[in-house]
């Protein structure tokens, strides 16, 4: 565990909390009677903390973002996907306690087992060190990330809720081709309204490519 420390940045005081943090539910039942509990109560209070941390730090620093804008960049902030980047970028899933049907099914990869372990870690933190704690594993780990997650808001969501004025239509993004030696490639991303393609864009990376192929759609469509 220390090593998982180290990474967070954050040295427990009470090693069972972080311990707590890590037990998924199947490894709970299958222990069941030596009173190991799972992290799901801790997952519940790290969702709240999160939130909360988040919320702050965007009334704080965007004093001029609407309250809509606001709504949509904590929920990028704090959605699945970003707190799956949080587990890998700490090697979380190699470290979760997990009963041994879950772990032969591929659990310690699962983005929704992950995400769910990096909030009752945060939770774990909470309780171990306070509010001051818990907010510098979020700014180190996800505030941080702001920018990049603005840029993917500013596009791919300015797309997905222009086309969601029409009931029933979907944005889907396609790989059309790769470009270039692994050491520099290029991605080219199409962005497609139910099957029709709308956008194209490329970049260094499949998100930067998307992000440009939404941009390029908001760019020409007529909405």
């Amino acid at each position: 565990m220390k090593k998982l420390e180290d990474k967070l940045g954050y040295r427990f005081h009470d090693a069972g909390l972080l311990e707590h943090a890590l037990t998924h539910s199947s490894y709970a039942n299958e222990h069941r009677g030596t009173g190991i509990t799972s992290n799901e109560r801790l997952e519940f209070l790290g969702d709240s903390v999160l939130g909360l941390i988040v919320a702050e730090y965007l009334y704080q620093t965007h004093p001029d973002m609407p309250e809509g804008e606001l709504t949509r960049t904590r929920a990028a902030l704090v959605c699945e996907d970003s707190l799956h980047e949080v587990a890998l970028a700490l090697n979380l899933g190699s470290y979760l306690r997990l009963g041994k049907g879950e772990a032969a099914g591929g659990g310690r990869t699962r983005p929704s087992i992950l995400a769910d372990a990096t909030e009752a870690m945060l939770a774990a933190v909470y309780l171990d060190g306070g509010f001051g704690a818990a907010w510098g594993i979020v700014q180190n780990f996800i505030l941080n990330q702001e920018r990049e997650k603005a840029v993917d808001r500013d596009y791919k969501t300015g797309l997905q809720e222009c086309v969601q004025r029409t009931p029933g239509k979907n944005v889907t993004y396609r790989l059309v081709e790769e470009i270039g030696p692994d050491h520099n490639r290029i991605f080219v991303m199409e962005a497609a309204v139910d099957g029709k393609v709308v956008g194209q864009g490329r970049g260094r990376t499949k998100k930067e490519a998307e992000q440009l192929a939404a941009k390029t759609a908001l760019e020409h469509m007529d909405f």
